[in-house]
C-alpha cells in the first residue's frame, strides 16, 4: 500500500494490518514485504538499526509497494530529519504526551509553512530527481501516528487526538502499564480502561487506534478488533523467533528427562 493510500485508510479509519521489523537483515525485510502487510514499521527505538539499515529496509518495503513508518529512538530531528530524508513515509513516534508534544512532532515533519522541516536533497527526493514532485506532495501524503505509553497521554488523549496532522495513535501497552506502577502486567484492568478510553477518543475524533499483538492468532487479532482497533501489528520478526525458541527449547527439555 502506497504512502497515499495507506494515509486515506488511516483517516477512514479502515482495518489495517502491520509488520513490525526488530532485526536488521535483507532476507526479513523482503519476507516481510512479501507477506501482504499493508504496511512495514521498524523499531529503532529498542534494537541498534542503524540508519543506513533502516534506508535498506524502507527501499526494500517500498519496492513492494509497501509504505515504510520506521519509529525513531527519541523525538529529537537529529533522528527525525534523516529518517525522513532517507525516504520513509512517515513515523511511528514513542511517547507522546501531550498536544504541545505532538504539535512540535508534526513540525519536524511538515515542510513550511505547515512545518519547520528543512529542505536537502536524498532518496526521499530521488536523489534530486523527483524533488519538485516530493515536495509538492509531501505535506499532503506524510503519515504521522503517535503512540500513547504513558498516564500522562492517556489523560491527555481528548485533546491530542484533535491535532489534524495524527493519522493514528497507537497504545504502547508495556511502556503503559509501568506508567501506571505494574510494569509488565497488560491484562490489568486499569490498563484495559485506559485503553478503552484511547480508543474511544480515536473514534470520536476520526483517527484510526491500532496495538500490536505479541502472539498472533485469530482470537487475539478478532479481540483486538472487537475492542474498536482500527489497525493491528502482527507481532515481530523478534516475537516470532522468541517463541520458535521457546517451543523448541521445551521440546528438547522434555527428550532430556
Amino acid at each position: 500500500m502506497k504512502r497515499k493510500e495507506l494515509k486515506e485508510a488511516l483517516n477512514k479509519r479502515k482495518r489495517l494490518f502491520g509488520g513490525w521489523i526488530s532485526y536488521d537483515h535483507s532476507a526479513i525485510a523482503e519476507t516481510f514485504a512479501l507477506s501482504g502487510f499493508d504496511f512495514i514499521a521498524i523499531d529503532m527505538e529498542h534494537t541498534p538499526i542503524s540508519l543506513s539499515s533502516a534506508q535498506r529496509i524502507i527501499t526494500i518495503s517500498q519496492g513492494y509497494n509497501i509504505s515504510c513508518l520506521p519509529r525513531p529512538v527519541s523525538h529529537s530531528n537529529n533522528y527525525l530529519k534523516p529518517i525522513l530524508d532517507s525516504g520513509s513515509d512517515g513515523l511511528v513516534v514513542q511517547m507522546v504526551n501531550n498536544y504541545d508534544q505532538t504539535e512540535k512532532i508534526s513540525k519536524l515533519i511538515k515542510y513550511p509553512p505547515l512545518g519547520e522541516r528543512t529542505y536537502g536533497v536524498n532518496r526521499a527526493h530521488g536523489y534530486g530527481l523527483d524533488f519538485d514532485g516530493y515536495i509538492k506532495s509531501w505535506n499532503k501524503e506524510s503519515i504521522l501516528i503517535i503512540q500513547i505509553e504513558s498516564k500522562e497521554g492517556v489523560d491527555n488523549i481528548e485533546e491530542i487526538t484533535t491535532h489534524p496532522y495524527v493519522d493514528g495513535v497507537m497504545i504502547g501497552p508495556y511502556d503503559l502499564s509501568g506508567s501506571y506502577g505494574i510494569p509488565g502486567d497488560i491484562n490489568n484492568e486499569i490498563i484495559k480502561n485506559a485503553s478503552i478510553k484511547v480508543i474511544d477518543a480515536c473514534k470520536k475524533n476520526g483517527k484510526s487506534c491500532g496495538t500490536q499483538i505479541s502472539e498472533v492468532n485469530l482470537e487475539n487479532t478478532r479481540n483486538a478488533f472487537n475492542l474498536g482497533y482500527t489497525f493491528v501489528i502482527m507481532g515481530s520478526d523478534l516475537f516470532a523467533i522468541t517463541k520458535w525458541a521457546k517451543d523448541t527449547k521445551n521440546l528438547m527439555n522434555h527428550f532430556k528427562k
